[in-house]
This record gives structure tokens, sequence and C-alpha cells, in this order.
């Protein structure tokens, strides 16, 4: 797996949750059995960028926590894992809506971090939360690599 990372902001990121999101991203992959011959994006931006890009991109004009671009289609045949790392998609991360959910939930900017990494790493894998059903099938999926990551709300 490769995790192409950046930061667009003055946040400064620890090795620690560099760590944080390569593990969660790894979790997520080993969860649904799929490849890890992949590369993934991470972007952290300011709420500002990420609202633009939500309006760009959603036509939806607020800031949002986390936005997922995947580049696999889940209804056509799977690219070939075996040779080189496959592109998957790209996962962008507001630093600013993580630090205000991890405030209103009560639990730590790591938790937070780790909870938006793994939820954007579904929708890569296909999964969504449109309808009732499928929302429980992501949430429970969530719950269960979040819990052995050892980050339990």
């Amino acid at each position: 797996m490769k995790l192409l990372f950046e930061n667009e902001t003055d946040f400064i990121v620890s090795d620690e949750l560099k760590e944080l999101f390569n593990k969660a991203v790894s979790e997520a992959l080993k969860y649904e059995n799929f490849s890890e011959n992949v590369e993934i994006g991470l972007t952290i931006v300011s709420g500002e960028t990420i609202r633009e890009l939500n309006k760009k991109f959603r036509n939806i004009d607020r800031e949002t926590d986390v936005l997922s671009f995947p580049l696999i289609d889940f209804n056509e045949e799977l690219p070939d894992f075996s040779e080189h790392p496959v592109p998957m998609g790209d996962i962008v991360i507001s630093i600013d809506r993580a630090k205000q959910q991890s405030i209103e939930y009560n639990h730590s900017l790591e938790r937070e971090l780790g909870f938006l990494t793994v939820h954007s790493m579904l929708h890569l894998m296909g999964y969504d939360h449109m309808a009732e059903d499928e929302e429980k099938v992501m949430f429970s999926k969530q719950r269960e690599i979040l819990s052995k990551m050892g980050l339990e709300r």
C-alpha cells in the first residue's frame, strides 16, 4: 500500500499521526480483504479549502469534514492489482472540522482523524450511506475497523 500524504495547512502532522493514517488505510483494506497493492492520496486541508472543494465537486456550499474521490468503479471489472499499485482514489480531510468534531464528540483528535480516514476508505471501496440499509452496513464496518485499531468511542 502506498499512501501519498500532503498537508496543505499550518497544522503540524506528527509522525504518530502519519502512522495512524497508514494504519487506518491498511486496516480498512485488510478488513475488506482488499488488495493492498493500491495507491491512495490523503490530503489535510483547511475548512475553507474543503468548503470550496465541496462546492466545486458536490455543488454543496458548506464546510464538511471529509471528501472521498474514488477512482475504482465497483460496477465494472476490477483492475489488475498484481503488477503495479492501482490508484484507488483520494481522501481530503478538513483539519478544522476534525478538531471541532473531536471536541463535540468528546474524544481525541487521533480518534476523529482515524474515523474520518476509515470512513473515507469505505467510500473508496464502494460503500455509501445514502439509504438506511447502506448506512447500517457501512457504519457497522466503521465501528469494527476502529475497534480493531483501539479507537472506540
